[in-house]
């Protein structure tokens, strides 16, 4: 199969899935194209990338609208133009998302902790708060207890200065454990995390994206929008896994891990679609000035280096 046939396959089935949740690929196209790129974008421009995934005018005009008021987005018009910007939040939130996405495997591990303490009196905010720090991949120990065994701390931070915590909510980091055999440690992390159901989902992606590597090799595809748009529905999935893994140190991981291999692979995709994606990029999504300004330095550093 040609890898254009390959995309038309992907794009069929991201189609069919219901619901088709157009909020998480804005938010993909954001984190993965534009917030590199000054984090604007004018809505027009927008809508013409996504119309060939089956998102029409009308929802995403709708689905950038429930953005802006979650905070996500902010609107500026200029003439008959509607633009729209990263908010403040908006970006940290990607900050912190972003190392997770592109970071490769954590190796290494010196055997300690980081708990994160919610006192009674944040029972309002203990829901918010545990969905927010899973997304940072820590896991529930207790009530009110979370732990990681090796957490980006700059998140961690950000995360709860975000939900005004900072100073509330009670941190201990390289907390040794005492745990007498690999057994018992083998059970902490199988309470805290599924990581069956986590490899489940690592092997479809790469059941689903191996052939895509292969087609691509053998046929690159004809055009940089069709570039871009695998790119997307790549990340899009990737992210929708990652954002669920805790990212553990390779020695409390399972033996074969998949999720070592469709990093791999994703980054390999990437790397055959990046030169015609950005170009893409560069002269169709505008910004009030113009074309979106290049991609920060940042931005190749994914992957360990593009």
């Amino acid at each position: 199969m040609s890898s254009s046939s390959q995309l038309k396959k992907l794009i069929k089935e991201f189609q069919q899935r219901q619901p088709i949740r157009a909020g998480s690929l804005i938010m993909t196209v954001y984190g993965d194209a534009i917030a590199p790129r000054g984090g604007t974008v004018w809505l027009g421009s927008l809508i013409n990338f996504l119309k060939p995934l089956g998102l029409n005018d009308r929802l995403v005009r709708t689905t950038i609208s429930r953005l802006s008021k979650d905070n996500w987005l902010t609107p500026n018009q200029v003439g008959r133009k509607s633009y729209y910007s990263l908010t403040a939040t908006g970006r940290k939130r990607f900050q912190s998302a972003t190392p997770r996405i592109y970071a490769g495997p954590q190796t290494d591990w010196d055997g300690t902790w980081c708990l994160v303490f919610l006192p009674g009196h944040l029972r309002q905010k203990k829901d918010t708060l545990r969905r927010e720090l899973g997304w940072l991949g820590f896991g529930n120990l207790a009530a009110g207890l979370l732990a990681h065994p090796n957490p980006d701390m700059e998140a961690l931070k950000q995360t709860l200065e975000m939900n005004d915590v900072h100073d509330e909510a009670i941190i201990l980091n390289k907390a040794r454990h005492n745990l007498t055999s690999g057994k018992a440690l083998e059970k902490l992390v199988h309470e805290c995390w599924d990581l069956a159901d986590l490899g489940d989902h690592y092997h479809e992606f790469l059941t689903r994206y191996r052939p895509v590597y292969k087609s691509l090799k053998e046929s690159p595809l004809s055009s940089d929008e069709e570039c871009a748009l695998l790119r997307v529905l790549m990340i899009h999935d990737y992210r929708k896994i990652l954002l669920r893994d805790p990212l553990l140190p390779t020695g409390l991981l399972p033996t074969q891990w998949e999720g070592t291999s469709a990093h791999q692979l994703c980054r390999n995709i990437y790397l055959l679609l990046l030169d015609g994606s950005e170009r893409y990029f560069s002269e169709n999504l505008e910004t009030a000035d113009g074309p979106l300004p290049a991609p920060s330095a940042i931005f190749y550093q994914r992957f360990g280096g593009l």
